[in-house]
């Protein structure tokens, strides 16, 4: 529950009342807000907005007042960056709907802003494999101890245990705590709990790692886990968060592993939600399943503690909180529900590590390591997570440069290299498609061995001189070519006859096309004989 004061907003009354009115409408079921952080963000939005039009020589009174120049002046003081460009996009969204602005204004509170691109890096491989590491030696040895001591409590409640033992005790202890979310205690003068003693003195102490953290994880450690669920999913910090628990499948899979679904939840900036359900299988070790397996199973007693009070609250990343005193805004004392701000700082401080925000870990795993998007769409994949970051820049230069080189040779063969000439050289050797000027020296043959390559490679050849003798013979290669092309179909022929007749198109560009109805007219019986034999594979020199 909010409460909201429209009188602190610096503008006129009747401003002030249409802030208020609209405000009231998203509040209202339907409205588009369901959150009492969306309420507070445009609260702070609307608030700024106000002072800075009261800062103005003449501050609107009126919706009507809000003018083009004035929301682009608003604009242009909005901090650089991701943050500025979110306030832009988020108060623009809520006012330009209102009815009472007028057009020009609407206009420009939509008018497509540039897209800020991600300026966090990814993590660089060993940096991944650190913070990992680290994740999993956290949450492992979490797991393994509620294991333990759930198994522990169930042989109590089963009365497989020695009455008044040691063991009965630290069973008794454990029922308290998955009960009550504490083992037994007595209150001080001050307020303060205190374990009793006969409890303290079988646990081995009334710290958490000895008394609470038996059955439920810490904050650092929910937060190992969210890494974890991040590193596997690709999803962001929000979604990790708010997810629910997931449900496995009645049907299974057909060996009887389970079968879970995810449902996630996504914000859209403005207005809207991503919906989505991925099932993810649990078929051995390191699989998602298997994580999403330990996960439910780390965190069971906390979520039943927590849903048996409200049900609504069936979330996965469910904590108790090592300080519940009147600070914790939680619904259900003294368990913490999602990931909090100090979250990240808590297990950096535990883990030694110097800095892994959720943000970079999802930017890392999408575009290194799944290489799709997650949540968004392809575009937006592109262009604010995968082209901005430097390990995929420099991990394109040698594709880029291949690709190139690719192009390059590609070119050779489909662009006509040979020289043109207005008449023959006295050293030039004539082939049936053009005169050679240097035999020995082909780029096709180990030099000095004389050239092997087929007469159709002349005119991808710089050795090679064509003058106007040449002209009548390759224009009807030209033609001849062009007919075998619907006799023996287009993969064929493009893979036997594409390339010279490509050359020989660039050829007819170059000559023109009066040169080259010229050279048809031309063509002698021997240039067709010469032709026939080139292309049967029977002309020798």
């Amino acid at each position: 529950m909010g409460t909201f004061n429209f009188d602190e907003i610096p503008v006129g009354p009747e401003l002030q009342r249409a802030f208020a009115r609209w405000f009231a409408a998203k509040c209202a079921p339907g409205g588009g807000w369901d959150s009492l952080a969306s309420s507070k963000a445009m609260w702070f939005l609307l608030s700024a907005f106000g002072r800075f039009c009261a800062e103005q020589d003449n501050p609107p009174q009126r919706l009507i007042d809000i003018t083009p120049a004035l929301w682009n002046r608003w604009r242009m003081r909005r901090p650089e960056g991701i943050y500025g460009y979110s306030q832009v996009i988020a108060l623009g969204g809520f006012l330009r709907r209102h009815d009472e602005l007028s057009e020009p204004t609407r206009s420009a509170m939509a008018k497509r802003l540039p897209l800020v691109t991600s300026t966090g890096r990814a993590l660089a491989p060993d940096e991944f494999e650190e913070v990992r590491a680290a994740a999993r030696k956290m949450f492992r040895s979490a797991h393994l101890r509620i294991r333990a001591n759930t198994e522990h409590l169930r042989r109590w409640r089963e009365g497989s245990v020695e009455q008044q033992s040691p063991d009965w005790i630290i069973g008794e202890a454990l029922d308290s705590l998955a009960r009550t979310g504490y083992v037994p205690y007595t209150l001080r003068e001050s307020g303060t709990k205190r374990t009793i003693h006969r409890y303290v003195a079988v646990l081995g102490g009334e710290a958490p790692q000895y008394t609470w953290m038996r059955l439920f994880l810490s904050r650092s450690e929910a937060y190992a886990l969210a890494v974890l669920l991040v590193m596997e999913f690709g999803l962001n910090a929000t979604v990790v968060s708010e997810m629910r628990t997931p449900r496995a499948l009645q049907h299974g899979g057909s060996d009887g592993f389970p079968i879970y679904r995810l449902e996630l939840e996504k914000r859209r900036r403005g207005a809207g939600r991503h919906f989505e359900t991925r099932n993810v299988a649990d078929t051995g070790a390191d699989t998602p399943g298997r994580l999403i397996s330990k996960a439910l199973e780390a965190t069971s007693h906390a979520r039943a503690f927590v849903t048996a009070a409200d049900s609504t609250l069936d979330f996965l990343l469910i904590w108790r909180n090592s300080l519940p005193g009147p600070r914790n805004t939680s619904p259900v004392r003294p368990f913490g529900i999602g990931l909090t701000k100090n979250a990240a700082e808590s297990w950096l401080r535990e883990t030694g590590l110097t800095g892994a925000p959720l943000q970079r870990l999802r930017k890392t795993v999408n575009v290194l390591h799944r290489r799709e998007p997650g949540q968004n769409s392809q575009d937006t994949h592109d262009a604010v997570y995968v082209l901005p970051e430097p390990q995929v820049q420099q991990a394109s230069v040698p594709v880029v440069a291949e690709g190139a080189e690719s192009a390059l040779a590609h070119a050779r063969h489909t662009v006509l290299r040979a020289q043109l000439a207005d008449t023959a050289r006295p050293d030039s050797q004539e082939t049936p498609t053009a005169a050679c000027c240097d035999y020995k020296s082909s780029p096709f043959s180990p030099h000095g061995t004389g050239c092997r390559a087929s007469f159709l490679m002349c005119t991808a050849c710089p050795n090679a001189r064509i003058h106007p003798k040449h002209h009548p013979r390759l224009a009807y290669l030209h033609r001849s070519l062009g007919s075998l092309r619907s006799v023996l179909g287009e993969e064929i022929w493009a893979a036997d006859w594409g390339n010279p007749f490509t050359r020989l198109e660039d050829l007819k560009r170059r000559l023109g096309d009066q040169v080259w109805v010229t050279a048809l007219a031309s063509v002698t019986s021997t240039d067709r004989a010469t032709i026939g034999s080139l292309l049967e594979g029977q002309y020798d020199l």
